[in-house]
This record gives C-alpha cells, structure tokens and sequence, in this order.
C-alpha cells in the first residue's frame, strides 16, 4: 500500500481521497498526499493543539490570561472574579484546556471560553 494513503498522524490505512486531498476517517486528519509521501514523522503533533481565547485569539503557553466573567470554585468561599490576571498559563488537552495557577486559590484549570489574552 502506498504511503501517500496511509494517515501520517495516527498511521491509519484506510485514507481516501477527497479530491485534492487525503482524509483519515479514524482521526479526521486530512493531509496532502504530495507532501506526505516518504514522510514518516508526525510533526503535526506539536500544531494539533490549538487553543483560542473568548476573542478568537491563538492562546500559547507562557502567556498571561484576563479572566472575563467570575468564576465560583469548588470548595472555596468565594469566586474568582472577572478582571484577574494569570500569568504563565499551560496548555492541555481536554474540556478545561488551561493549566494555571491563580493567586489566593492555587493551581486549577479553566476553560479557555473565559479568558481573553492579556
């Protein structure tokens, strides 16, 4: 079987073409089977996680967040409140796709949906 067919993200052989194109049904990946061809590496991996804040704008780790709307923590008396700064985010897979740490609360995750970039 050819190289060009095989998913260079998950290394699935049942890719079909989609016209221009090359598309995985087991990930979704859709690739270009010119430039995948003799290409064993998934330098993809590190693209794939591409987080937006609440404006559309590319989140990256390092970055220093806003948060736009209080949040009530588990466990804690009070909510975190709209207008805090988080420096130094890290970004995960997931539904809570920011690692941070938040001054008076500790380490947590949140949602990107909540912060804008600061």
């Amino acid at each position: 079987m050819p190289d060009s067919t095989k998913c260079p993200k998950c290394s699935s052989l049942y890719g079909y073409p989609t016209g221009t194109s090359m598309m995985c049904p087991e990930c979704g990946h859709e690739w270009n089977p010119e430039e995948a061809v003799g290409n064993t590496s998934t330098t993809e991996d590190s693209d794939s996680l591409i987080v937006k804040d609440a404006n559309g704008n590319v989140l990256q780790d390092g970055d220093t967040v806003i948060l736009i709307k209080d949040l009530p923590v588990k466990g804690a008396s009070k909510s975190i409140k709209a207008g805090t700064k988080v420096k130094n985010i890290k970004l995960t897979d997931g539904d809570h796709n920011i690692d941070c740490k938040v001054d008076g609360f500790g380490a947590m995750a949140l949602k990107s949906i909540y912060v804008r970039k600061g």
